[in-house]
Order: structure tokens, then C-alpha cells, then sequence
């Protein structure tokens, strides 16, 4: 088939897909005291524009805005994250549990294949997989309930701190609902529009984002095998590299600066310069590593840490350091008791 008969055709099926635009508007016009027209909002109506220039059809983007709502709800959660209200004690409290760790090992093991095929393709080991996906979603149990397309139409219009990136995500929310043939209506996921066991916001589902069973299909929302792959793509495309420290413990001199700790999440120096400065890793590892130096609070105690690439490559994921420490210590425990359940 030719491109352009292509893309005739995915035009075609996201019009069918979503429906008569005329009759969507009407549905908006029932529940009016629930929604905000986004279709009728000043930056909406710039926003069709562009959709239209990319080669949607006005009516179809108009008619999707038309139907999105505005959720105060979402506001309020993107207002107040964990990562900013918590320490490293109180953030870990929440996903290092024995209920967590068990229900990874099931993961694990019920989806051992598909795992041990992204460790050997992708060179991430299965363990930080299983960890993303436990972290993010309980492994599937909690995937949101908000509809996508109304987190990203309230937090792109709405939200003018951050409403130029959940534009940008709106923009290819169509993108990716038109390429995949799916109605833009029907898609949940968290307050922020992350989708699936992985939770990808739509940028990350279109670069990285594998059909990992070879079934035609990229399916994050139903899909553990397609999930796995995904996961693993997204890591490797990071730059993770295969059999490379995540963190080491840390040896710290008392002359050590504030300024010190807990700086950019990037790694800027080795651990060549850290030793000059007194810092030495409890780790053996070569001296030319980047690695950046960390303080973490936990029961009023503090525990010095050095993050090494691969500490940085999970920040890409969710860009806080508490997040990646969680990643690290729940793919640790998993792979501890997975390896006692093989023994």
C-alpha cells in the first residue's frame, strides 16, 4: 500500500473511531456543568489549528476537545507530588513492602520468558524491569482512572505552570491514537496521562513503545509481554549500561559541604574527583565513573549514597532521585526472593 493511501486510510479509521463529531458536541452539551468546552478555550482553538496543519481533520480534533472535561481533581494531585512533601523513609515506606515484593516475584515468574528475552535483547536486567512496573502500577492493578485525554486537555489548558509540555502531550496523544487506531475517548491512566503497566505519558508510547510479542500491536494496557519490551526499549534508548552499577555505598570525610549532596541529578563528577575531595565509594569500580553524591533521610537518620550511571538512566524514567532509589531497593528485594523461590 502506498503512504499516502496509508494514511488515508488511519484518517479514515480515527474519524470512525471517534465518531460523528456532531453528535460528540452534542453529548458536551448534556453534561455542560461537568466540562470545560476545551474545543471553545482560547489556546484550544490555537491548539486545532496546529492539529490541522499536522493533517487532522478540524471536526475530528474539535469534537474529541469538545468532549474532553475538566478535572479539578488533577490539578490538585500535580500541585502536591510525593517526591517534593516526602522524605526517602516515608517515600520507601510506600513500595518496599512485603506485599510489593511478593507480587513481583508472581510477575516475575509468570512472565519469566518475556522477561529473560528483554534482559538478553535490551541488557537491562529483569529485575529493574519488574521493579519499573511494580513501582508504577502495582503490576497492572493501578493504571488510573482518569481518561487521557481529559488529564492532558485540563493540564494543557489549565495548568499554565506546565501547560506548553501537556500541550505537547495532547499533540501527540492524537499522534499516537490516530497511528495505533484506537478512540481517543477510550484510553484511562494517571493525572498526569501516563498510560498502561509502565505508565508512558504519549511521547514516550511513540519512540519507545515495542510490539515485544509480534502481534501487530504496541499494547501497554493489556499487554504484560509488550509492556516488558517496552520498558526494556526505554532503558536501553536511555543509554543503560549493561552490567553497570546503579549505586554504591559511600565513605564521606567530615569536612564534606553541604553544596555537596543531593545536587543535579546528572552525574558531573568521577570518582576520581570525589576522592580527591574525601568521598570514596565502599564499592570497588573504576576511578573515571561519573557519579553523584546523594544524602537520604530515613527515621531521622542519613544515609549518604553515590548514584552512578545507571542510577541516572532510571531518573530518566520519573526525574526524582527518591524514585530511583525505590526502583533500585524493590528490583533488590525481588530478585532476592525470586531467587529463593527457584532454589
Amino acid at each position: 500500500m502506498k503512504q499516502g493511501k496509508k494514511q488515508q486510510v488511519k484518517k479514515y479509521l480515527f474519524s470512525v473511531l471517534l465518531g460523528s463529531a456532531t453528535l460528540l458536541q452534542a453529548g458536551c452539551a448534556i453534561s455542560e456543568a461537568k466540562a470545560s468546552n476545551y474545543a471553545q478555550h482560547p489556546d484550544g482553538q490555537a491548539f486545532i489549528k496546529e492539529m490541522v496543519s499536522e493533517g487532522f481533520a478540524e471536526a475530528d480534533v474539535r469534537a474529541v476537545l469538545a468532549k474532553a472535561t475538566r478535572q479539578e481533581s488533577i490539578l490538585e494531585a500535580i500541585s502536591r507530588p510525593a517526591e517534593k512533601r516526602l522524605t526517602w523513609g516515608e517515600y520507601r515506606n510506600i513500595f518496599i513492602q512485603p506485599k510489593r515484593i511478593a507480587r513481583g516475584v508472581t510477575f516475575w515468574q509468570e512472565n519469566a520468558e518475556a522477561l529473560a528475552r528483554a534482559e538478553q535483547e535490551y541488557g537491562v536486567p529483569a529485575e529493574y524491569i519488574v521493579a519499573i512496573i511494580g513501582v508504577e502500577t502495582h503490576y497492572g492493578r493501578i493504571m488510573g482512572n482518569y481518561r487521557v485525554v481529559d488529564a492532558l486537555s485540563t493540564l494543557g489548558f489549565d495548568y499554565p505552570k506546565r501547560a506548553k509540555f501537556f500541550r505537547g502531550q495532547l499533540k501527540e496523544y492524537f499522534h499516537m491514537v490516530q497511528e495505533e487506531q484506537i478512540d481517543p475517548l477510550s484510553l484511562k491512566g494517571s493525572y498526569a496521562g501516563a498510560m498502561g503497566f509502565g505508565q508512558f505519558i504519549p511521547s514516550s508510547f511513540r519512540n519507545f513503545a515495542v510490539d515485544f510479542d509480534g502481534d501487530g500491536q504496541r499494547n501497554i494496557w493489556t499487554n504484560k509481554t509488550d509492556a516488558i519490551g517496552s520498558v526494556a526499549n526505554y532503558f536501553a534508548r536511555h543509554g543503560w549500561q549493561q552490567g553497570g552499577t546503579v549505586i554504591s555505598d559511600v565513605q564521606v570525610t567530615e569536612k564534606a559541604e553541604d553544596s555537596w549532596f543531593n545536587g543535579g541529578l546528572k552525574p558531573q563528577l568521577t570518582l576520581a574527583d570525589w576522592s580527591a575531595r574525601g568521598v570514596q565509594a565502599g564499592t570497588p569500580l573504576a576511578s573515571d565513573q561519573l557519579a553523584t553524591l546523594m544524602r537520604l533521610e530515613k527515621d531521622g537518620e542519613f544515609q549518604n549514597v553515590l548514584g552512578l550511571h545507571n542510577f541516572y538512566v532510571i531518573t530518566r524514567y520519573n526525574h526524582s532521585r527518591l524514585y530511583a532509589m525505590a526502583v533500585h531497593e524493590l528490583s533488590q528485594a525481588v530478585k532476592a526472593e525470586y531467587g529463593k523461590s527457584k532454589s
